[in-house]
């Protein structure tokens, strides 16, 4: 009895193996690929730039069953936007983009971006197995140029045969370590040097970094040595170029004028022209004196009062 009982017992658990097998050998298996172009991503954050840049992803269903994947994105700290769930027929593709948005102004930098796909459903039902397929990326913040230039002294008054630091402030408002040249335009120096003056420069390129705080470049010069009797107005016309700039396609320059006034050589509170008028009016007054009309005497003084 006890042998019949046993041999029953195992009849019927070979008969439910027998079973369970051939309906766990039909289940779907899930399977997901994913691919991404580019995989470098360039990202503009110059002013005016759309601070945004792209990459379009290709998920493919290589089973015979309709699945249903998630879309999952981690970008390192900037902002995205992409699908979330999508379905993808059997042995079918579908293509979808991913955008990314940095913050303006953007220090130069890299970031990682990571992209992944994964099944959700195959054929209406949950997947047997774990399918899912990842892309890692590196988005690019792109180095810019921005340079500023302002005077110190915009209006500087001078006496001949004078030496001065003309100071000017240069700032690099990019977002990464630029080289500028500096220096005084052509025209504007021979001008100066046909007038008499003598610049120097002692330094052509300056290293800056990207950060508010200006560095100060000084232009050395000295006034002619003689400017005669009249006062005169020059300009002297200073620049700084972006060198990041140049070597990329396009100069970027920035420029800023000061007007020196070298004043003529006479005595202090002594005008010229009006010294000179006062003193033929007194030399026609005497003239009159010493031929003794007393009448146009009169009317000279009341032409000239206090004389």
């Amino acid at each position: 009895m006890m042998k019949r009982a046993v041999f029953l017992l195992a009849l019927y658990v070979s008969s439910m193996m027998l079973v369970a097998v051939p309906a766990a050998a039909q289940a779907p298996t899930a399977a997901v690929s994913l691919s991404c172009a580019p995989i470098s991503i360039n990202v503009e954050v110059k002013p005016g730039s759309t601070y945004s840049g792209f990459t379009t992803c290709t998920a493919s269903n290589p089973t015979t069953y309709q699945e249903k994947i998630s879309i999952l994105v981690t970008s390192d700290g900037l902002a995205t936007a992409s699908p979330g769930d999508m379905y993808i027929g059997g042995n079918q593709e579908i293509d979808f983009q991913i955008s990314i948005r940095a913050t303006p102004y953007m220090v130069m930098q890299s970031r990682t971006l990571s992209v992944s796909a994964t099944v959700q459903e195959i054929n209406s039902l949950p997947p047997v197995n774990t399918a899912s397929s990842q892309n890692n990326m590196i988005v690019n913040i792109m180095q810019y140029s921005l340079v500023q230039v302002e005077a110190v002294e915009p209006f500087v008054q001078l006496m001949p045969k004078k030496d001065k630091n003309f100071e000017f402030k240069v700032y690099n408002l990019g977002n990464q370590i630029d080289f500028m040249k500096v220096g005084i335009t052509d025209s504007s120096r021979d001008d100066l040097e046909k007038a008499g003056f003598t610049i120097n420069l002692p330094a052509v390129k300056v290293q800056i970094d990207a950060i508010p705080t200006a560095t100060n470049v000084r232009v050395m010069a000295r006034t002619p040595k003689t400017q005669g009797w009249s006062d005169a107005y020059h300009v002297l016309d200073f620049y700084a170029e972006s060198e990041f700039a140049c070597n990329n396609g396009g100069c970027l320059r920035e420029s800023q004028m000061i007007t020196v006034y070298v004043r003529g050589v006479y005595l202090p509170g002594f005008e010229v022209v009006p010294a000179i008028s006062m003193l033929a009016l007194a030399a026609a007054v005497a003239g009159r004196r010493m031929t003794g009309s007393d009448d146009e005497e009169g009317e000279w003084r009341e032409a000239a009062p206090g004389l």
